[in-house]
């Protein structure tokens, strides 16, 4: 049921193309977008903690959606901070400002889940480098003790790891979630951030994508000591595509030039 003509509702499919009945109206509710404003629609309102329900949760929690988010992301710009004493850990996304169309993406995607306070983000301006002027957007999930196993998983000596479970948790959601975050058009390929990891853990990132998804990558060096980025050839880009277009807003089609 359409309710006003310039809303457009998108429906991604959760399984590799598989949507099963109980699941098609959340996710027509869970994406849709507004073009005039450019508003991706939060039907959740969670604005306080005591309004939270979800804080008595089993890990790992029965729907993985927000699990494969949060491992996209933390692929990516994505930050886990433990809070309260270590008692709890809550995500933060960020992005500049640039970005604020992926960003508030993003915070949809959280929100309707129930996960965060549903209010839009505001975009913060604050003096970077030699004076300019930087403005960007963020947001921070609530906070909970189960994600203290994210925060244990993803950080070792406060440096950020590849979690063991990746392999269980690197689903078309999550891999689209880090492309959006860290990929970049470079000549007829793509080029995925992936400096802060050590060359084995490159290294099982492109195990993991052959593996999982039969995508080719290679490794190559950022031209700085032990930084390296992942390479995606253009012969590989099609079966990518194939992959994350379903999860992959249109502002974010450049970073796979003629291929989607």
């Amino acid at each position: 049921k359409i309710v006003a003509s310039n809303v457009i509702i998108i429906i991604f499919p959760l399984f590799s193309g598989m949507i099963f009945s109980r699941e098609i109206i959340n996710i027509c509710l869970y994406k849709i977008y507004n073009p005039t404003c450019r508003e991706w629609i939060i039907y959740n309102h969670c604005t306080s903690r005591k309004e939270v329900t979800n804080f008595n949760q089993v890990w790992p929690f029965k729907d993985t959606r927000i699990i494969e988010i949060i491992y996209g992301s933390l692929l990516g710009d994505g930050h886990a901070e433990k809070r309260n004493n270590g008692k709890g850990t809550r995500i933060t996304f960020q992005q500049e400002s640039s970005h604020d169309d992926y960003l508030l993406y993003l915070h949809s995607l959280i929100a309707n889940l129930g996960y965060c306070n549903t209010n839009i983000p505001k975009i913060i301006t604050r003096l970077g480098n030699k004076g300019k002027i930087r403005k960007y957007i963020k947001f921070s999930t609530w906070t909970y003790d189960q994600f203290n196993y994210i925060h244990e998983s993803w950080y070792l000596n406060k440096i950020k790891v590849l979690p063991k479970d990746l392999n269980k948790y690197l689903t078309p959601l999550a891999l689209s979630i880090w492309i959006m975050d860290d990929g970049s058009k470079s000549g007829s390929g793509l080029k995925i951030s992936t400096n802060c990891f050590s060359l084995e853990e490159n290294e099982y990132l492109i195990y993991l994508l052959k593996s999982l998804y039969n995508i080719d990558a290679t490794i190559h060096s950022t031209g700085y000591i032990n930084q390296y980025n992942i390479y995606i050839p253009s012969k590989s880009m099609p079966i990518l595509v194939n992959i994350v277009k379903p999860y992959i807003i249109p502002s974010m089609y450049y970073k796979f030039g003629k291929h989607i």
